[in-house]
């Protein structure tokens, strides 16, 4: 597979996988067949994994890092910090709340890097920005770990452009990583620009719209019990109706290319620059698979402005959040 880098610290596949749906938020895995597409990514070519404490909370890092562990010297590995995570009698779990206080800061990537199983992390991410911590000290906190050799390279996520230029400041960003689709497009004219001007990496998290714009989904009751999508606007039943149309005139196009809606929706993306790596997630090795074929798409101008106008987020039903969640977003 071709590379792409973040910033000037990190050389890495032009596609990564993000493990979030391996053990959270879509009702997660068989740990063997986690780890099986783990090792079958290595194989592929895909270097950039993406983890987070939060993500279980801490049962997605042990894994990663498990799974990962033969290859280390191969891959970079992504993790984030920025929730609050409290002990309770039915384990770990996240509560209301953002924490990016420097001591918290250094405490969670002590607990990442043990989880992991690594002596450094490859890139670490401030998961959402912490409207309470000025950005200069979360950064300074962050910038001590990586002349500590703790961490490689540094992130943000979900954060705006003011929060971008302030935290570079402090010490370079490698990568920012957001939401970003063929429906998802609040980071353009603001936060891609930034990253250009600046150098700075951009990783979209959910390129295929958390699986609707590859065609996955076509009622709520697809969902599970335990799918966080059941709490997303876009994943009401009436919204899912109502945004098929779309994914449907991708699929036409898709089928007259020889290609599926997913893999056009994931070329899209990877067309909008060479400085961006999605991190689209994948639990079956053929969804793997046909992710990492995308990178070897190639479209025209023409097919570029195509693809662009059959899903737009001004025919899209449902914001991407509820309400709370949005409020953590362009930080």
């Amino acid at each position: 597979m071709k590379s792409r880098k973040l910033g000037t610290e990190l050389a890495i596949s032009a596609v990564g996988l993000g493990c979030m749906g391996m053990s959270h938020a879509y009702g997660g895995q068989d740990e063997a067949d986690a780890i099986r597409t783990l090792h079958r990514a290595v194989e592929l070519g895909v270097s950039l994994f993406d983890t987070a404490e939060v993500y279980g909370p801490f049962t997605n890092e042990a894994l990663v890092g498990k799974g990962l562990k033969p290859f280390r010297d191969k891959v970079a590995i992504a993790t984030k910090f920025g929730f609050n995570i409290v002990e309770s009698e039915d384990g770990p779990k996240q509560v209301p709340g953002l924490n990016s206080r420097p001591d918290h800061v250094r405490a969670v990537a002590e607990a990442s890097l043990k989880r992991l199983g690594v002596e450094v992390i490859d890139l670490l991410y401030q998961h959402r920005v912490d409207p309470d911590v000025p950005i200069e000290e979360t950064v300074g906190a962050m910038a001590d770990l990586v002349r500590e050799g703790k961490v490689r390279a540094l992130g943000l996520s979900e954060a705006g452009v003011a929060t971008i230029r302030r935290a570079h400041a402090v010490h370079p960003i490698a990568a920012v990583q957001s939401e970003y689709s063929l429906w998802t497009r609040d980071p353009e004219g603001g936060v891609l620009d930034v990253c250009r001007e600046l150098g700075i990496g951009f990783v979209p998290f959910s390129p295929l719209g958390r699986g609707f714009l590859a065609g996955a989904i076509r009622s709520a009751d697809q969902l599970g019990d335990k799918d966080f999508r059941r709490g997303l606007p876009r994943f009401e039943e009436e919204n899912i109706r109502r945004n098929l149309a779309a994914v449907e005139r991708l699929e036409q196009l898709a089928a007259k290319k020889g290609k599926t809606a997913a893999q056009l929706a994931l070329a899209w993306v990877l067309a909008q620059g060479d400085f961006i790596v999605p991190i689209p997630g994948s639990r079956k090795i053929a969804n793997l698979e046909a992710n990492v074929e995308a990178a070897s798409v190639a479209l025209s101008d023409d097919e570029i402005a195509e693809i662009g106008a059959l899903v737009t987020p001004d025919t899209v039903a449902g914001k991407r959040y509820a309400a709370a969640a949005m409020a953590q977003t362009n930080g």
